[in-house]
């Protein structure tokens, strides 16, 4: 068994955790806890949108990513809409809304 000197092994492990500390910041990734945080506001998001009485009928998709929400789907009126984006921009930890949800017509 090869034995490092302790200041080499040091090292080692700092290069070894720079690296992989570096790979969560590539645009579009997400590091654990951040992935934690995304379902736990995806989650949220979708519970207060059943519990709307106006919405709870509509199959509303919720999507998180770094804290920007995105939703999707199909409602009756722009009202409807317009009440989905500021549900979602209430939960805790939203960054952003994207409201890609279509008014049928």
């Amino acid at each position: 068994m090869i034995r490092l000197p302790r200041l080499t092994a040091v090292a080692l492990a700092l290069a070894l955790g720079s690296s992989l500390a570096a790979c969560a910041a590539v645009q579009g990734q997400e590091t654990t806890g951040q992935y934690v945080d995304d379902s736990t506001i995806t989650a949220k998001v979708k519970t207060q949108l059943v519990q709307a009485q106006s919405l709870k009928a509509f199959n509303i998709g919720v999507e998180t990513m770094q804290g920007t929400v995105q939703l999707s789907g199909f409602v009756n009126t722009r009202a409807q809409k317009d009440q989905a984006g500021t549900i979602a921009q209430g939960v805790k930890g939203v960054t952003s809304v994207q409201n890609n949800i279509l008014v049928k017509q």
